[in-house]
């Protein structure tokens, strides 16, 4: 028992936090921090840290909420399952105190951790643990820098894969926070670059931020309020980051450094003036890096991806009668005729089919990604205004794929209970054709 670590054989540990929120691994945790590891003990899992792995504290806290951030970045990662988590991301209430008294001998105490530690503490949680955290272990700990927001915060609210969080400019990195923890060094950075978040319009008031490494690999964050602008470019330019497509607007310029010191939403703000004029610009001379992202993104309403393809359409429409005329009248009148019969015979299938519907039989079960999707679909519209119906589904099919299985679990305890509740009515229900009915369903699950 002592060698395994378990039971009454294994080691005390000298101090315990009870009910710490966890994001990543989600869950509520109990926390045990030993001399030579620190313990996850949650309802389902349990994990055991060497220090030697913690490579570094962060200490961050959210600006206009309640709560703080303390992450443990990992080397190696901790697994669970088939994931692998190199930050364990805990929450904290920010204003909560705690007093902690370490079980630690007085001669363990005197001969190793005098200089770290003290017997006893009394403050805020979130210091505590950090601190005696970082006396067992070693690690150093992160806290913001000079950066701040418009809301006199440490972070800008931003989006990244999807998933909604806040990006924390710290003195020599980035980092994103909850989920997915993604943290980006100064140093591993090729560079960034600024992008417009739509072609106009009330998108304007959001920009996006590109972060190329120099392993060729690319984060992009999303949704960026327009009046976090000027001190998110000041803090890059600061850390020497090389920053792409500024035109004339280059790092040190007159323009530019009277743009910074303006506050005013107001203020020409040249950097996004040259993106405006671009999306208007119909030149051949247009800048390649905005030229793939006009293509995408088209007008903010239309769903078919933008006009330019409606013009295509209409072209060949155009082309196809010119060619017709050309030919003789006989072929064209054949085919008239067989895309008449052809329509005939669609139309007279969908009739047999409305015909065959029973409005007496019962709805089909539903999967758990159509449950999770009537969930998360309003949400997903009020966060990203302007959203087309493809993109909804695209966004929702992405978030449902990364999520993990205990995640899935109450989307997919609902299908079950459908499922039987669809096997019970189905079982009871006299009509001969139950299979024809549930054509009308099917596009729920889109």
């Amino acid at each position: 028992m002592s060698m395994a670590d378990v039971g009454a054989g294994g080691e005390d540990a000298v101090v315990t936090f009870e009910g710490i929120a966890i994001l990543t691994p989600r869950g509520r945790y109990s926390v045990e921090l030993h001399l030579s590891f620190l313990r996850l003990q949650g309802q389902a899992n349990d994990f055991k840290i060497q220090y030697s792995s913690v490579v570094r504290l962060f200490l961050l806290p959210k600006s206009n909420q309640p709560h703080t951030f303390v992450v443990i970045s990992l080397d190696p990662p901790i697994r669970k399952g088939q994931t692998l988590y190199p930050h364990i991301v805990m929450q904290f209430e920010t204003d909560y105190v705690v007093q902690s008294e370490l079980a630690m001998s007085e001669d363990l105490y005197n001969s190793k951790y005098k200089d770290k530690l003290e017997l006893s503490y009394k403050g805020l949680i979130h210091e505590v643990f950090t601190t005696i955290l970082r006396g067992l272990s070693g690690a150093k700990v992160t806290k913001p820098g000079k950066f701040r927001s418009c809301q006199d915060g440490y972070a800008v609210k931003s989006s990244l894969k999807a998933e909604d969080g806040i990006l924390y400019p710290l003195e020599k990195s980035f980092f994103f926070l909850p989920k997915p923890p993604t943290l980006i060094l100064h140093e591993e950075i090729d560079y960034v670059e600024f992008e417009r978040h739509g072609a106009g319009g009330s998108n304007m008031h959001y920009f996006d931020l590109l972060v190329r490494l120099k392993s060729d690999q690319e984060h992009l964050f999303r949704n960026i309020q327009r009046n976090e602008y000027h001190n998110l470019y000041g803090f890059i330019s600061s850390k020497g980051l090389k920053i792409m497509n500024l035109g004339d607007a280059q790092p040190g310029s007159v323009g530019m450094a009277k743009v910074l010191e303006n506050d005013d939403d107001d203020a020409v703000d040249p950097h996004l003036e040259r993106i405006r004029n671009e999306a208007g610009d119909e030149s051949d001379e247009e800048d390649e890096d905005f030229v793939a992202d006009k293509d995408d993104e088209g007008s903010p309403t239309d769903d078919s991806g933008g006009e330019d393809s409606d013009a295509s359409m209409s072209g060949d429409e155009k082309e196809k009668p010119a060619k017709k005329e050309s030919k003789k009248e006989m072929p064209s009148k054949a085919s008239t005729s067989k895309r008449k019969m052809k329509d005939a015979d669609e139309d007279g299938k969908k009739k047999k089919q409305k015909k065959k519907k029973d409005p007496n039989a019962p709805k089909r079960a539903m999967s758990g990604f159509m449950f999770f999707s009537q969930m998360e679909r309003e949400n997903l519209k009020k966060t990203n205004p302007g959203i087309s119906f493809t993109d909804v589904g695209r966004v929702l099919g992405e978030k449902w794929k990364k999520m993990s299985a205990e995640e899935k679990e109450p989307y997919e305890a609902k299908a079950r209970a459908d499922k039987k509740r669809y096997k019970d009515e189905i079982s009871g229900y006299k009509n001969p054709q139950p299979v024809n009915i549930d054509s009308g369903n099917e596009t729920d699950s889109a």
